[in-house]
């Protein structure tokens, strides 16, 4: 087991249409606003950007993000990230009753030096720090649709 390589999935069920739902998260530069955890998005260009997260874990992670997919008529928005993280993230949205599913999907593999050499002992809180940071986020989107 590569013990610096982490799967992640999260659904959100969201009472608001897909369409909405996508048009926020496909505005990475605007995550600042409504989830705590994304401290900064700087954009480089239309497909990229830098991100700072931090979630209750004491360090930040900074990463950069470049769009591989965004396809509107299948939900589907797509980044490879390389910095602290390697990988990829995935945001699928559908329809689910009357509102919305958002899936978050990522494989990631942790480069950050403190954070390899925690791998084994903090594994399960790392993995509890991304969950927090995942239901923050979800709780913030609701109170972003909400309000627009």
């Amino acid at each position: 087991m590569d013990w610096n390589r982490y799967r992640f999935r999260t659904l959100w069920s969201l009472p608001a249409p897909p369409a909405d739902v996508f048009a926020v998260l496909e505005r990475p530069e605007d995550y600042p606003r409504w989830w705590p955890q994304v401290r900064s998005v700087t954009r480089l260009d239309a497909a990229t950007g830098v991100l700072t997260i931090r979630s209750l874990l004491p360090y930040d992670m900074t990463l950069t993000a470049r769009e591989t997919r965004r396809d509107p008529a299948a939900g589907v928005l797509e980044v490879t990230v390389s910095g602290d993280i390697e990988g990829w993230a995935r945001w699928t949205v559908t329809p689910a009753g009357p509102g919305t599913l958002a899936r978050y999907d990522q494989v990631v593999e942790v480069t950050k030096p403190l954070l390899r050499r925690l791998a084994v002992p903090g594994r399960p809180l790392f993995r509890a720090n991304h969950g927090l940071m995942m239901a923050a986020g979800r709780r913030g989107l609701l109170r972003h649709l909400q309000a627009v």
